[in-house]
C-alpha cells in the first residue's frame, strides 16, 4: 500500500512539475507548441488571455510548491501535509470537473472564437489528467506517510 501511495506521488510531482516547466518556459516569450501566443492561449485555455512572465511565474511556483507538498506528504505525517495534498485534490477535480462541463457543452469562461483545438484537448487529455491527479492526490493523502502507522483511538 506505501508502495501505491509513493507511486502516487511520484506520478502527481511528475505532471504538476512537467507543468511547471512549460508555465517557466513560456514566461520566456515561448509560444511553443502552438504557432503564436494567441493560439496557445486558445489552446491551453479556450480564451485569450496573456501569456505573461507577471500571469505566468506564480502559476509555475504554485505548480513546483504542489508538487513538493505532495510529495512530502508521501514520505511524512502531519495534518499540514494532508492538508495541503487534499487541496491539490480539491484544485484539480474541479478542473477535471468544470472540464466535464466543458465537453458536454457548457461554453463559460470559453471564448466563441477559440475554435475546437481547446475543445479536443480538454476531452482527450485535460479532463481526464486531473480526474486522474485528483484520485491520486487522494490516495496520497489519504495515506499515513511516512514509514509508521496511525494507530486509531478508541
Amino acid at each position: 500500500m506505501e508502495t501505491n501511495r509513493r507511486t502516487a506521488a511520484r506520478a502527481v510531482a511528475a505532471v504538476l512539475t512537467a507543468d511547471g516547466l512549460l508555465h517557466v518556459l513560456w514566461a520566456t516569450g515561448s509560444h511553443w507548441p502552438a504557432d503564436d501566443t494567441k493560439a496557445l492561449s486558445y489552446a491551453v485555455l479556450g480564451a485569450d488571455v496573456p501569456f505573461t512572465p507577471p500571469v505566468l511565474l506564480p502559476l509555475a511556483a504554485m505548480l513546483f510548491t504542489a508538487a513538493g507538498l505532495v510529495t512530502a506528504r508521501a514520505r511524512r505525517r502531519g495534518r499540514l501535509l494532508q492538508a495541503a495534498t487534499v487541496a491539490v485534490a480539491c484544485g484539480t477535480a474541479l478542473r477535471g470537473l468544470v472540464g466535464l462541463g466543458w465537453a458536454f457543452g457548457l461554453r463559460a469562461g470559453l471564448d466563441e472564437g477559440a475554435g475546437d483545438t481547446f475543445y479536443w484537448l480538454n476531452l482527450a487529455l485535460y479532463t481526464p489528467l486531473c480526474l486522474a491527479l485528483a484520485a491520486a492526490a487522494l490516495r496520497v493523502a489519504r495515506g499515513s506517510g511516512g514509514s509508521g502507522r496511525i494507530r486509531e483511538r478508541s
